[in-house]
C-alpha cells in the first residue's frame, strides 16, 4: 500500500479520491505487479521426424523434435517434441507441443515451457501457444503469457504477450 499512498501524494488534492478508487480497483496493477509486455521478433525452425511409440494404419500420426533459434526480443533457443495427426481430408490435421525456451526475454535471462494446441481445419488454422503456469526459472519465475506465430514470405516471426513480476 505504501506504493499507492506515495502515487496519490505526489497528485493534486482535487485528484487523490478518484485516483485511489482507480487504483484499488480489482484487475489494476499496484507498482509490484506484474504489467502486460510485447515481445517481438524472428526465429528459424527445424524439425526432424522420430519414430513413434506405436505403428499406426496408415501412417497418420507423427512425431517430430523441435530445434528453435530466436532473435529480437527474446534471444535464445528451444528444444521440443511435437505429436502430430493427419486426416483423410485435405489441410485437416493437429499437432501439440512441448518445447523449453532457454535465454534472455528483454533482458532478463532464464527458461520457461511453451504448450503448443494446433489444429488445421480444412485449410483455415488455428494455434494456441500458452507459457506452462511455474514453469518459469531464474530471473523468468513468475512468467505467464500467450506467443503468436507468423509465417509470411516462408520467414517465422513471433508476437510474445506476457506477464512478469517486476525484477529482485
Amino acid at each position: 500500500m505504501s506504493g499507492i499512498a506515495s502515487i496519490l501524494r505526489r497528485m493534486p488534492t482535487r485528484w487523490r479520491g478518484a485516483a485511489a478508487v482507480l487504483l484499488l480497483l480489482p484487475g489494476h496493477p499496484t507498482p509490484k505487479e506484474a504489467v502486460v509486455a510485447l515481445a517481438r521478433g524472428t526465429f528459424e525452425v527445424k524439425l526432424a521426424p522420430q519414430t513413434t511409440a506405436h505403428e499406426h494404419a496408415g501412417g497418420s500420426l507423427g512425431r517430430l523434435s523441435i530445434d528453435k533459434e530466436f532473435r529480437g526480443d527474446l534471444v535464445g533457443t528451444s528444444k521440443g517434441e511435437m505429436l502430430t495427426a493427419m486426416t483423410s481430408v485435405k489441410e485437416s490435421a493437429g499437432y501439440v507441443a512441448i518445447e523449453r525456451v532457454t535465454g534472455t526475454l528483454q533482458g532478463r535471462k532464464g527458461s520457461f515451457v511453451l504448450q503448443h494446441s494446433g489444429t488445421m481445419t480444412r485449410g483455415v488454422p488455428g494455434l494456441v501457444i500458452t507459457v506452462v503456469p511455474d514453469s518459469g526459472t531464474e530471473e523468468l519465475t513468475g512468467l505467464a503469457g500467450t506467443m503468436k506465430i507468423i509465417i509470411a514470405d516462408g520467414k517465422h516471426s513471433y508476437e510474445f504477450e506476457y506477464t512478469l513480476p517486476p525484477a529482485q
